[in-house]
């Protein structure tokens, strides 16, 4: 190797560093978030048990909302492509991190004397704005900040893929606090009300780090003529872009699986002891080493062989799972397993929004992150409402009873199978999907093509 050489690879090392403080700060946001994520997952089990609405009803209530999601989201996407602030292009959006805690308090804040019509309506509302409004335009500006914030992209995919310990680590401490607190708190509606709101507070301090100590620096090559972008723009990202349409599917497919969220019942009706299941959520520490090996695997095997390679894992642990039954033990390692087999595609996913942007630039149309931030956002919530409403549908049938002390043998059954087969059917399918992406074969071209580009207008 040459002293140029060696010379040029030493520069790119120190280019693509990240500090650790810097990692902390941006990704205190992405945690907030995951928090009042992993609170959703809660929502059918407070509505079922705490205010008493058939899980049927339940499911389709949020399934409905998505109605309004399916615009909302776009919409969303289209106002953050065409922002231009001094504060920059995504990060004046972060100001949703206040609404989202506040929906999420008044979600399970429901008066429990309501009727159940107006329980219905408060629960409807405040669920929808909370995903709708909230979620839709923090998912939209996020890889629009990041690209912005960050030019270089071993920069972003240590952001991410480092980043994603502290996600991982603050997702495993409420999986660890809350259930506890749950069963000793939560034991009402007005218990519920407290203690979510004891979380929301910290949680949006702690969101709202991010957007006061990083700026926007950077602007991609294909926006210094300040062109903004337009509607007629949405076609061809489309109509021309298909790795859009594919990474959406996977997104949405992903959610299917992760929106049954049986989880809590299986805790409390199969294993037979709800307040464990914090505790053993202290296993996912095991899972996050991973984050470091990922930007190493994604450049040996790109965004979606890494991908899949994780969820062909995770399968191994759905299928544990089943056999698992009332076996805590069995039952927390197939839970370990199907953790680590989510950690590329769950915490990498914005480098899949990063790449087709890229993809979308050099095929000569607009990059459009805002947007495909939020289709993608959109087809998660989709995927988890859809989720929600299979696992509402599913229990119903099976003669599950909310509340009741003891559960039918079919409803026991049911829940082992939805947390087993079903979701490895729908993440399987995911593989068969990732097949069919072949950015990661295209990206040496990309980058060479999109750096000439650059060096050529700046000129």
């Amino acid at each position: 190797m040459t002293k140029e050489e060696k010379l040029a690879r030493k520069q790119a090392r120190k280019a693509g560093k990240v500090g650790l403080g810097t990692l902390i700060l941006w990704n205190s946001s992405s945690c907030s978030v995951a928090l009042s994520t992993l609170m959703l997952g809660y929502a059918t089990f407070y509505c079922t048990d705490v205010l008493q609405l058939a899980p049927a009803l339940v499911g389709t209530l949020f399934m409905v909302s998505k109605i309004f999601d399916s615009v909302t989201d776009v919409v969303a996407g289209f106002i953050v492509d065409r922002t231009q602030t001094r504060w920059g292009k995504g990060r004046p959006y972060e100001i949703f991190m206040l609404f989202l805690w506040l929906a999420t308090w008044l979600l399970f804040s429901c008066p429990a004397g309501f009727a159940t019509a107006a329980k219905c309506i408060w629960i409807f509302c405040m669920y929808t704005f909370m995903n709708s409004i909230c979620v839709t335009f923090l998912n939209a500006n996020n890889v629009v900040y990041m690209v912005r914030a960050f030019e270089n992209k071993e920069q972003q995919s240590k952001i991410v893929g480092y980043g994603s310990i502290f996600t991982m680590a603050a997702a495993m401490v409420f999986n660890v606090l809350f259930p506890t607190a749950m069963a000793k708190v939560g034991t009402d509606a007005a218990g519920w009300s407290r203690l979510v709101g004891m979380i929301a507070i910290p949680l949006t301090v702690i969101g709202m780090l991010r957007v006061l100590t990083i700026p926007e620096k950077f602007t991609p090559a294909s926006e210094k003529n300040g062109e903004q972008v337009r509607v007629k723009d949405l076609l061809p990202l489309l109509k021309e872009s298909r790795p859009v349409l594919i990474i959406c599917l996977v997104r949405f497919v992903q959610n299917i699986a992760t929106g049954l969220a049986i989880g809590t019942y299986y805790w409390q009706y199969v294993i037979g002891n709800l307040g464990m299941m914090g505790v053993a959520s202290v296993t996912t520490i095991l899972c996050l080493p991973l984050a470091f090996a990922l930007p190493g695997l994604r450049k040996k095997f790109g965004m979606a062989g890494m991908s899949a390679i994780g969820v062909v894992v995770g399968c191994v642990g759905y299928l544990a799972a089943f056999f698992a039954g009332s076996n805590m033990i069995f039952y927390i390692v197939a839970t370990l397993i199907i953790s680590a087999g989510a950690v590329p595609l769950n915490m990498m996913f914005n480098m899949f929004i990063a790449d087709v942007a890229d993809y979308n630039e050099w095929k000569g149309i607009k990059r459009m992150e805002g947007t495909m931030g939020s289709l993608t956002g959109l087809a998660g919530k989709l995927g988890n409402a859809f989720g929600g409403f299979l696992l509402g549908i599913l229990m119903s049938a099976s003669g599950y009873v909310g509340g009741a002390e003891v559960q039918t043998g079919s409803a026991i059954l049911m829940m082992r199978v939805l947390a087993s087969f079903i979701p490895m059917i729908f993440m399987l399918a995911v593989v068969v999907i990732l097949r069919f992406y072949t950015v990661d074969k295209q990206m040496p071209q990309i980058r060479e093509d999109l750096k000439a580009r650059s060096e050529a207008a700046a000129e």
